[in-house]
Protein backbone atom coordinates (compact mmCIF):
# COMPACT_ATOMS: atom_id res chain seq x y z
CA UNK A 1 0.00 0.00 0.00
CA UNK A 2 1.16 3.43 -0.35
CA UNK A 3 1.72 6.30 1.57
CA UNK A 4 -1.04 8.14 0.47
CA UNK A 5 -3.20 5.18 0.29
CA UNK A 6 -2.53 4.85 3.98
CA UNK A 7 -2.97 8.31 4.84
CA UNK A 8 -6.64 8.07 2.84
CA UNK A 9 -7.05 5.38 4.63
CA UNK A 10 -6.03 6.97 7.60
CA UNK A 11 -8.40 10.30 7.07
CA UNK A 12 -11.60 7.88 6.46
CA UNK A 13 -11.20 5.95 9.66
CA UNK A 14 -11.02 9.12 11.78
CA UNK A 15 -14.22 10.55 9.40
CA UNK A 16 -15.93 7.40 10.26
CA UNK A 17 -14.97 8.09 14.27
CA UNK A 18 -15.78 11.79 14.29
CA UNK A 19 -19.24 10.53 12.85
CA UNK A 20 -19.92 7.75 15.06
CA UNK A 21 -19.19 10.36 17.98
CA UNK A 22 -21.68 12.82 16.71
CA UNK A 23 -23.87 10.66 16.11
CA UNK A 24 -24.03 9.26 19.69
CA UNK A 25 -23.95 13.21 20.78
CA UNK A 26 -26.86 13.54 19.29
CA UNK A 27 -28.71 10.90 20.59
CA UNK A 28 -27.59 11.49 23.79
CA UNK A 29 -28.72 15.17 23.91
CA UNK A 30 -32.00 14.45 22.13
CA UNK A 31 -32.85 11.65 25.51
CA UNK A 32 -31.70 14.29 27.72
CA UNK A 33 -34.22 16.50 26.15
CA UNK A 34 -36.82 13.98 26.50
CA UNK A 35 -35.64 13.13 30.08
CA UNK A 36 -35.54 16.95 30.99
CA UNK A 37 -39.23 17.02 29.28
CA UNK A 38 -40.63 14.05 31.01
CA UNK A 39 -39.52 15.65 34.29
CA UNK A 40 -41.30 19.07 33.67
CA UNK A 41 -44.21 17.04 32.96
CA UNK A 42 -44.34 15.16 36.45
CA UNK A 43 -43.86 18.47 37.94
CA UNK A 44 -46.30 20.16 36.19
CA UNK A 45 -48.82 17.11 35.49
CA UNK A 46 -49.09 18.45 32.39
CA UNK A 47 -48.40 16.67 28.71
CA UNK A 48 -47.65 18.26 25.66
CA UNK A 49 -51.42 17.77 24.19
CA UNK A 50 -52.40 19.65 27.76
CA UNK A 51 -50.39 22.69 26.95
CA UNK A 52 -51.61 22.23 22.94
CA UNK A 53 -55.31 22.46 24.30
CA UNK A 54 -54.83 25.40 26.34
CA UNK A 55 -53.13 27.01 24.23
CA UNK A 56 -56.41 26.19 21.90
CA UNK A 57 -58.68 26.38 24.45
CA UNK A 58 -57.15 30.78 25.37
CA UNK A 59 -57.49 31.29 21.57
CA UNK A 60 -60.60 30.54 21.40
CA UNK A 61 -61.82 32.45 24.93
CA UNK A 62 -59.78 35.75 23.42
CA UNK A 63 -62.14 35.41 20.51
CA UNK A 64 -65.55 34.86 22.28
CA UNK A 65 -67.71 37.94 23.24
CA UNK A 66 -67.11 39.64 26.25
CA UNK A 67 -70.31 39.24 28.48
CA UNK A 68 -72.61 41.84 28.05
CA UNK A 69 -75.43 43.24 30.26
CA UNK A 70 -78.99 42.94 28.56
CA UNK A 71 -79.55 45.97 26.30
CA UNK A 72 -82.66 44.90 24.38
CA UNK A 73 -85.80 42.36 24.12
CA UNK A 74 -87.56 40.46 21.48
CA UNK A 75 -91.28 41.86 21.09
CA UNK A 76 -93.24 38.42 21.32
CA UNK A 77 -95.64 40.20 18.91
CA UNK A 78 -93.95 41.39 15.77
CA UNK A 79 -90.68 39.66 16.39
CA UNK A 80 -88.60 43.02 16.47
CA UNK A 81 -85.66 44.09 18.76
CA UNK A 82 -86.49 46.83 21.36
CA UNK A 83 -84.25 49.01 23.83
CA UNK A 84 -84.81 48.13 27.61
CA UNK A 85 -84.42 51.79 28.38
CA UNK A 86 -84.48 55.01 26.34
CA UNK A 87 -81.04 55.63 26.34
CA UNK A 88 -80.33 52.69 24.50
CA UNK A 89 -79.76 53.05 20.23
CA UNK A 90 -83.10 51.68 18.64
CA UNK A 91 -82.03 52.00 15.28
CA UNK A 92 -80.07 48.41 15.10
CA UNK A 93 -81.18 45.85 13.22
CA UNK A 94 -80.64 42.10 13.91
CA UNK A 95 -78.98 40.20 11.79
CA UNK A 96 -80.15 35.68 11.96
CA UNK A 97 -79.23 33.10 9.64
CA UNK A 98 -81.20 30.17 9.20
CA UNK A 99 -80.36 26.10 7.85
CA UNK A 100 -76.76 26.23 9.39
CA UNK A 101 -74.27 24.90 9.39
CA UNK A 102 -75.32 23.65 5.34
CA UNK A 103 -72.27 24.94 2.68
CA UNK A 104 -71.82 28.31 3.40
CA UNK A 105 -72.28 29.14 7.09
CA UNK A 106 -68.63 29.45 8.05
CA UNK A 107 -67.99 31.52 5.11
CA UNK A 108 -70.58 34.10 6.50
CA UNK A 109 -69.37 33.46 9.80
CA UNK A 110 -65.68 34.76 8.30
CA UNK A 111 -67.22 37.65 6.74
CA UNK A 112 -69.41 38.78 9.90
CA UNK A 113 -66.43 38.51 12.09
CA UNK A 114 -63.99 40.62 9.29
CA UNK A 115 -67.13 43.21 9.70
CA UNK A 116 -67.78 42.80 13.47
CA UNK A 117 -71.03 42.24 13.03
CA UNK A 118 -72.85 40.13 14.72
CA UNK A 119 -75.70 37.44 14.48
CA UNK A 120 -77.64 34.15 15.34
CA UNK A 121 -76.88 31.45 13.51
CA UNK A 122 -80.17 29.35 13.83
CA UNK A 123 -78.94 25.22 12.84
CA UNK A 124 -80.64 22.22 11.78
CA UNK A 125 -79.85 18.35 13.73
CA UNK A 126 -79.45 17.34 9.78
CA UNK A 127 -76.51 19.54 9.28
CA UNK A 128 -74.31 17.95 12.01
CA UNK A 129 -74.61 13.85 11.20
CA UNK A 130 -71.23 13.81 10.81
CA UNK A 131 -67.49 15.32 12.64
CA UNK A 132 -66.95 17.82 10.15
CA UNK A 133 -70.42 19.38 9.96
CA UNK A 134 -70.11 19.48 14.08
CA UNK A 135 -66.51 21.07 13.42
CA UNK A 136 -68.49 23.72 11.38
CA UNK A 137 -70.69 24.24 14.21
CA UNK A 138 -68.03 24.56 16.79
CA UNK A 139 -66.00 27.09 14.86
CA UNK A 140 -69.16 29.88 14.33
CA UNK A 141 -69.74 29.38 17.90
CA UNK A 142 -65.85 29.73 18.79
CA UNK A 143 -66.17 32.65 16.59
CA UNK A 144 -68.52 34.51 19.35
CA UNK A 145 -72.05 33.90 17.07
CA UNK A 146 -74.81 32.82 19.01
CA UNK A 147 -76.63 29.08 18.36
CA UNK A 148 -80.38 28.86 17.55
CA UNK A 149 -82.85 26.10 17.81
CA UNK A 150 -84.31 25.43 14.28
CA UNK A 151 -85.38 21.81 15.06
CA UNK A 152 -83.73 18.93 14.06
CA UNK A 153 -85.02 17.71 10.94
CA UNK A 154 -86.92 21.24 9.65
CA UNK A 155 -90.73 19.86 9.73
CA UNK A 156 -93.76 21.82 9.35
CA UNK A 157 -94.61 21.38 13.14
CA UNK A 158 -98.21 22.08 12.83
CA UNK A 159 -98.73 18.98 10.59
CA UNK A 160 -96.77 16.26 13.52
CA UNK A 161 -97.76 14.74 16.66
CA UNK A 162 -96.08 16.41 20.25
CA UNK A 163 -94.47 13.70 20.64
CA UNK A 164 -92.52 14.40 17.41
CA UNK A 165 -92.33 18.29 18.12
CA UNK A 166 -90.62 17.32 21.33
CA UNK A 167 -88.07 15.05 19.91
CA UNK A 168 -87.58 17.50 16.61
CA UNK A 169 -86.73 20.70 19.33
CA UNK A 170 -85.07 18.80 22.62
CA UNK A 171 -83.18 16.13 20.02
CA UNK A 172 -81.26 18.98 18.84
CA UNK A 173 -80.92 21.33 21.82
CA UNK A 174 -79.22 18.11 23.18
CA UNK A 175 -77.10 17.76 20.20
CA UNK A 176 -75.77 21.38 20.26
CA UNK A 177 -74.84 21.03 24.04
CA UNK A 178 -73.01 18.13 23.23
CA UNK A 179 -70.60 19.92 20.28
CA UNK A 180 -70.38 23.83 21.85
CA UNK A 181 -70.88 23.01 25.70
CA UNK A 182 -74.39 24.83 25.81
CA UNK A 183 -77.82 24.93 25.05
CA UNK A 184 -79.63 27.24 22.54
CA UNK A 185 -81.16 30.29 23.85
CA UNK A 186 -83.40 30.71 20.84
CA UNK A 187 -85.69 28.79 19.06
CA UNK A 188 -87.20 29.77 15.87
CA UNK A 189 -89.50 27.40 14.09
CA UNK A 190 -89.38 26.32 10.36
CA UNK A 191 -91.76 28.44 8.26
CA UNK A 192 -92.64 30.23 11.33
CA UNK A 193 -95.15 27.65 12.25
CA UNK A 194 -95.26 27.38 16.06
CA UNK A 195 -98.11 25.40 17.79
CA UNK A 196 -99.53 25.97 21.63
CA UNK A 197 -97.13 23.07 22.34
CA UNK A 198 -93.70 24.07 21.15
CA UNK A 199 -94.41 27.69 22.55
CA UNK A 200 -94.74 26.47 25.94
CA UNK A 201 -91.55 23.64 25.69
CA UNK A 202 -88.91 26.41 24.41
CA UNK A 203 -90.10 28.65 27.52
CA UNK A 204 -89.64 25.31 29.55
CA UNK A 205 -86.53 25.03 27.92
CA UNK A 206 -85.34 28.58 28.39
CA UNK A 207 -85.35 29.66 24.81
CA UNK A 208 -87.05 33.08 23.24
CA UNK A 209 -88.91 31.99 20.29
CA UNK A 210 -87.92 34.22 17.34
CA UNK A 211 -89.78 34.35 13.90
CA UNK A 212 -88.58 37.62 11.76
CA UNK A 213 -89.37 40.93 10.43
CA UNK A 214 -88.41 40.17 6.52
CA UNK A 215 -86.32 38.34 4.84
CA UNK A 216 -86.34 37.78 0.84
CA UNK A 217 -83.47 34.98 0.12
CA UNK A 218 -85.76 32.16 -0.37
CA UNK A 219 -87.74 33.80 -3.08
CA UNK A 220 -86.59 32.94 -6.81
CA UNK A 221 -85.84 36.35 -7.63
CA UNK A 222 -83.87 37.15 -5.19
CA UNK A 223 -81.83 34.13 -4.88
CA UNK A 224 -79.24 36.64 -6.76
CA UNK A 225 -76.74 38.69 -5.23
CA UNK A 226 -76.97 41.62 -5.99
CA UNK A 227 -80.84 41.59 -6.20
CA UNK A 228 -80.46 40.20 -2.51
CA UNK A 229 -78.26 42.80 -1.34
CA UNK A 230 -81.07 45.80 -2.68
CA UNK A 231 -83.86 44.15 -1.35
CA UNK A 232 -81.98 43.73 2.26
CA UNK A 233 -80.77 47.28 2.45
CA UNK A 234 -84.21 48.82 0.92
CA UNK A 235 -86.37 46.30 3.02
CA UNK A 236 -88.18 46.32 -0.08
CA UNK A 237 -89.10 43.38 -2.96
CA UNK A 238 -91.37 44.77 -5.44
CA UNK A 239 -90.78 41.42 -7.70
CA UNK A 240 -93.47 39.74 -4.84
CA UNK A 241 -95.10 42.70 -4.94
CA UNK A 242 -93.16 44.28 -1.41
CA UNK A 243 -93.18 48.08 -2.80
CA UNK A 244 -93.34 49.52 0.58
CA UNK A 245 -90.06 49.35 3.12
CA UNK A 246 -90.08 46.84 5.93
CA UNK A 247 -86.68 48.07 7.35
CA UNK A 248 -87.49 50.00 10.77
CA UNK A 249 -85.66 50.65 13.53
CA UNK A 250 -85.61 46.84 15.41
CA UNK A 251 -86.24 45.28 12.09
CA UNK A 252 -84.84 41.33 13.09
CA UNK A 253 -83.73 39.97 9.45
CA UNK A 254 -84.32 36.46 8.13
CA UNK A 255 -81.36 35.00 5.91
CA UNK A 256 -80.56 31.95 4.99
CA UNK A 257 -77.38 29.75 4.48
CA UNK A 258 -77.23 29.95 0.62
CA UNK A 259 -74.45 30.68 -1.71
CA UNK A 260 -76.36 33.99 -3.00
CA UNK A 261 -76.72 35.35 0.36
CA UNK A 262 -72.97 34.59 1.75
CA UNK A 263 -72.04 36.36 -1.61
CA UNK A 264 -74.36 39.42 -0.91
CA UNK A 265 -73.51 39.47 2.86
CA UNK A 266 -70.66 41.78 3.13
CA UNK A 267 -72.92 44.54 0.83
CA UNK A 268 -76.22 44.09 3.20
CA UNK A 269 -73.94 45.22 6.35
CA UNK A 270 -72.22 47.60 5.10
CA UNK A 271 -75.60 48.89 3.00
CA UNK A 272 -77.41 48.93 6.47
CA UNK A 273 -74.76 51.09 8.05
CA UNK A 274 -74.70 52.99 5.89
CA UNK A 275 -77.83 54.29 6.67
CA UNK A 276 -77.29 54.35 10.05
CA UNK A 277 -77.94 50.74 11.65
CA UNK A 278 -76.26 49.04 13.82
CA UNK A 279 -76.05 45.43 13.91
CA UNK A 280 -76.78 44.47 17.42
CA UNK A 281 -75.16 41.62 19.25
CA UNK A 282 -77.06 39.30 20.15
CA UNK A 283 -75.41 38.65 23.66
CA UNK A 284 -77.06 42.15 24.48
CA UNK A 285 -80.61 40.36 24.11
CA UNK A 286 -82.37 39.66 27.38
CA UNK A 287 -82.93 35.94 27.49
CA UNK A 288 -84.51 35.25 30.64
Amino acid sequence: MSACSSEESSVSGDSENQKEEKDKDQEKEKEESQENKNKQEEKTGKTEKDKEKEEEEEEVASTAPAITEPKYKINQKNWSVQPLNESINEKVVLLTIDDAPDKYAVEMANTLKELDAGAIFFVNGHFLDTPEEKKKLKKIHDMGFMIGNHTYSHPFLPDISQEEQKEEILQLNNTVEEIIGEKPLFFRAPNGANTDYTKRLAHEEGMILMNWSYGYDYFEPYMDAKKLTEAMVTGKAPEIDITYSLLKPGANLLMHDREWTAKALKNIVLGLRDQGYEIVDPHAIKTK
